[in-house]
């Protein structure tokens, strides 16, 4: 039997996620990096991606996207996030086009003020990845 560690996932809104997991896959500046019950202590910057976690107990992921932030493990794992969406709170139609507005607004042969180039950028990673959680996370086994 596996050993299972507490998990909290905070968002500025609401506690996203509380339970028991036996394992939690999450995106830091790194990569990804997975973490389970009796990892050495770690505290990592997120960034915008995905976040696959194992109940425990069970063999499925349950998947979600998180707009960065960072992740505290000890004796239990914390992760405080912006944002944070299961598949099924995700409008992939407003996905694609906050990933299309930005992608225009790049696009225009003017200049731009590398802040607002990097917010660009981000909300086109941002709206990519909600897509992919909403289609079941690039994880999911492809047809």
């Amino acid at each position: 039997m596996t050993k299972s560690v507490k998990l909290y996932v905070i968002t500025p809104s609401r506690r996203f996620y509380s339970g028991d997991v036996d394992l939690v896959i999450v995106r830091t500046l790194m990569g990804d990096e997975g973490f389970m019950a009796g990892h050495s202590w770690a505290c990592k910057l997120l960034d915008v991606g995905e976040l696959w976690i194992q109940e425990a107990g069970k063999k499925d992921f349950r998947v979600a996207a998180v707009a960065g932030g960072f992740i505290d493990v000890k004796d239990n794992i914390v992760m405080y996030t912006d944002a944070a969406e299961w598949s099924e709170e995700i409008d992939k139609e407003r996905s694609l086009k906050e990933k299309e507005k930005a992608e225009e607004w790049l696009s225009h042969d003017q200049k731009h003020d590398t802040n607002e180039i990097s917010r660009a950028k981000i909300a086109i990673t941002k709206a990519i990845v909600r897509m992919n959680v909403a289609d079941g996370g690039h994880r999911k086994k492809r047809p």
